[in-house]
């Protein structure tokens, strides 16, 4: 890999591991709001009981786990950049008595793992900050069995995602944040109708399917949206943490603003969209 993709690898790993505390706090709202997306990609790739799946960008451990409860008699390796996220995957497949899964820390672009290895592979939002997507993609490929199946989640545009803007949107107005460099993650990096589509296929998928999922982020008030971004979201901390404590206080005030207009009863529930694609090796 290019020294200048090796960087942002590491920082991906610095980032994930130091906001693994937040994760997990916030684990359960965040599991709930993710659901959607990981129930479609269990349906597609419609997980038999004797296979054996790998789940890339596990994170704290969902939607890994949950097919992990669907292998009576196969088996799931949860991967992840971050150990720390890991870590907490592997206390919550204790808490839910699953035994059949393994943890490993790895790289999507290094996939340690011999040629043809899986019968399926879930990947919830995890190509929008990957490095070099198109390897990642063929590492996929390589290790997925021949007419193994594959599912990945991705962002939808920002004008349907604004339990991310509402922040960020006020943070960029605050702080006229540069563009980022171009191919750099981010939130909608991979948001463009048929952008994984074509990565797919260019990999060497075929029987590509794409879908639009919805969810819905209940943080049930302004507050409890507030603490959870600022725990959760790299992006939105790394900001906030570069200006003044009266920039800082603006952009929270302007933020609840904003998020109180839309939800006027005080119910913050927000809704989301993502594309969910599916393919076939």
């Amino acid at each position: 890999m290019e020294p200048h993709l090796e960087q942002i690898r590491e920082q991906q790993k610095q980032s994930w591991n130091k906001f693994s505390g937040g994760w997990k706090k916030w684990d359960e709202i965040v599991m709930d709001f993710l659901k959607p997306m990981g129930d479609e990609i269990i349906r597609l790739i419609n997980p038999k009981t004797t296979d054996y799946i790998l789940d890339i960008a596990s994170g704290t451990g969902e939607p890994g786990l949950t097919i992990a409860a669907k292998l009576t008699d196969g088996k799931i390796i949860l991967t992840d950049l971050a150990d720390d996220m890991l870590k907490i995957a592997r206390e919550n497949a204790a808490l839910r008595g699953i035994k059949n899964v393994q943890t490993m820390t790895c790289d999507v672009c290094e996939l340690p793992f011999p040629d043809n290895t899986f019968d399926a592979i879930s990947c919830r939002f995890g190509f929008m900050f990957f490095p070099d997507m198109e390897l990642a993609a063929k590492e996929m490929v390589r290790v997925l069995k021949p007419g193994g199946r594959i599912a990945t989640a991705v962002w939808n545009g920002p004008e349907k995602n604004f339990w991310i803007t509402a922040t960020m949107g006020t943070i960029s107005r605050n702080l006229e944040l540069p563009p980022p460099p171009s191919g750099s993650p981010g939130m909608f990096r991979c948001a463009k109708d048929g952008f994984i589509s074509d990565l797919f296929t260019k990999a060497g998928l075929k029987n590509i399917v794409q879908t639009e999922v919805a969810g819905k982020l209940n943080c049930k008030t302004v507050d409890g949206y507030w603490e959870m971004q600022t725990e959760v979201a790299a992006p939105i901390v790394a900001a906030l943490g570069s200006t003044t404590d009266e920039i800082r206080e603006k952009i929270k005030k302007e933020t609840y603003i904003i998020v109180n207009e839309k939800f006027p009863d005080g119910n913050v529930i927000i809704d989301s969209s993502a594309w969910v694609i599916y393919g076939e090796k």
